[in-house]
């Protein structure tokens, strides 16, 4: 098999479309065994920046063939779905083949719980500053249902910690309450700049047309993750932890049912 090319990311435009087609361009194992899909583009999260894989199933286009996506991963631009087959019995790497129509189907369920803690985690970004925290600067998060946090580089005093958590959540909950678009769109880079208040990281290239998320009003950072439409439907926020080590702080999280 030769070079595959990058797949296209639909979800970058529309993080709300959970049902597309799309073209098969390769059945393929792992390096651990598992089988996986390569499609020419997706619908599918994969898992990275923080963010759990979406799950959900591929449908060869005319057949009762089911290809159920346990896991999603990006390597080097190319989206792997992995997985295993349904309602199909010996042989049935030949329903697969290059070429073949498939729809895909995203689990609704999964994927807006992701994107509520994921939203939630930059709507922290923006409460940090709101409660007299500036000085913390972001430097990743675990959006995952169990346990997310948001760490940032810099500390907040142990007197301050327990006041502090109670005006994060407080902060939080009134931006929800207010309710904001939620806007994301690739833009070109010094617009982007401008968005994210004159300040990109380092790593984004400046030919580049980094994709940028803002809750809301608020100023936008880099992300290529999926979010709510609108802050409102996060719901709500509570904050159980504020943890200090060695110069870095994390934030834990969860939202609201």
């Amino acid at each position: 098999m030769g070079t595959i090319s990058p797949t296209q990311l639909d979800y970058y435009e529309d993080m709300w479309k959970l049902e597309s087609d799309a073209t098969l361009v390769a059945l393929v194992k792992g390096e651990d065994g598992r089988t996986a899909l390569v499609l020419d583009r997706t619908v599918f999260h994969p898992q990275g920046g923080g963010q759990p894989a979406d799950t959900g199933f591929v449908a060869v286009a005319g057949s009762e063939v089911k290809f159920v996506v346990q896991d999603v991963r990006s390597k080097d631009g190319v989206v792997y779905h992995y997985g295993m087959v349904e309602n199909c019995g010996e042989g049935w790497e030949a329903e697969f083949e290059k070429g073949k129509a498939v729809v895909l189907q995203v689990e609704e369920s999964r994927r807006k719980l992701n994107s509520r803690i994921h939203s939630a985690g930059h709507l922290l970004d923006v409460c940090v500053k709101n409660v007299g925290l500036g000085d913390l600067k972001p430097e990743k998060g675990y959006h995952f249902p169990q346990g997310p946090y948001v760490e940032y580089r810099g500390i907040v005093p142990q007197k301050d910690v327990q006041s502090k958590q109670k005006e994060l959540e407080l902060e939080a909950n009134a931006l929800i309450s207010r309710g904001g678009k939620v806007f994301v769109a690739l833009v070109p880079y010094e617009e982007a700049c401008k968005l994210c208040g004159e300040c990109l990281p380092d790593y984004i290239p400046k030919d580049s047309t980094p994709r940028i998320v803002k809750m809301g009003t608020n100023l936008g950072c880099p992300c290529g993750g999926t979010h709510v439409s609108d802050v409102s439907e996060i719901i709500s926020v509570t904050v159980s932890q504020i943890r200090t080590k060695k110069g870095f702080t994390k934030v834990f999280y969860n939202v609201g049912p």
